[in-house]
């Protein structure tokens, strides 16, 4: 249901939409492609809530989808994440994999697909910040009939999250590498 293509994914998604220009107009609008708010951001803390113990950190920052589908065929999507990455204190090693998360829900009633990927992200000496845009090339979203429309789907992303990471987040804090830090 999902393939993934890393950061050439925008050189050959442009280099395939003359294709899409063939194709007929969609017969109504896209997904909803959005980040679940709990899930938008990703925080290691070694020990109390406190600057100094903040490890690797992740964000979410923007999600942007593009689709098509016409007459029976499924809707055929692609994802564009642009993410952002801290190295705080507490981080040991230059070197992290995170987890992120791609679902695609029925509107308001049910996951019908959930896919986990892992993007490692190096940190090269003196760098605590890093930023990304990850593609995810091709979302394959069955439809029952011709007439079931984009509209009754969405595709929801976020981090894979441990319950203290997701109670965190609840709380509404934030720790940002460049917090308090002069640019």
């Amino acid at each position: 249901m999902f393939k993934r293509l890393a950061l050439l994914a925008p050189v050959i998604a442009l280099a395939g939409c003359s294709s899409l220009r063939d194709a007929p107009d969609n017969p109504g609008p896209c997904p909803s492609a959005l980040t679940l708010y709990d899930a938008s951001r990703v925080v290691n803390l070694h020990g109390e809530a406190v600057y100094d113990n903040v490890g690797f950190t992740g964000e979410i920052m923007a999600v942007r989808s593009l689709c098509r589908y016409y007459d029976d065929r499924p809707i055929v999507a692609s994802l564009e994440l642009d993410m952002g990455f801290g190295r705080g204190p507490a981080a040991s090693g230059s070197t992290h994999t995170y987890q992120f998360f791609v679902a695609v829900t029925r509107r308001d009633v049910a996951v019908i697909e959930k896919q986990v990927f892992p993007i490692e992200v190096t940190f090269r000496a003196g760098e605590d910040r890093i930023y990304l845009q990850e593609t995810i090339d091709e979302i394959t979203i069955p439809r029952a009939t011709e007439e079931t429309s984009g509209d009754n789907f969405e595709i929801i992303v976020g981090f894979e999250l441990t319950p203290e990471q997701l109670a965190w987040n609840r709380t509404g804090q934030r720790f940002r590498v460049d917090a308090g830090q002069d640019d």
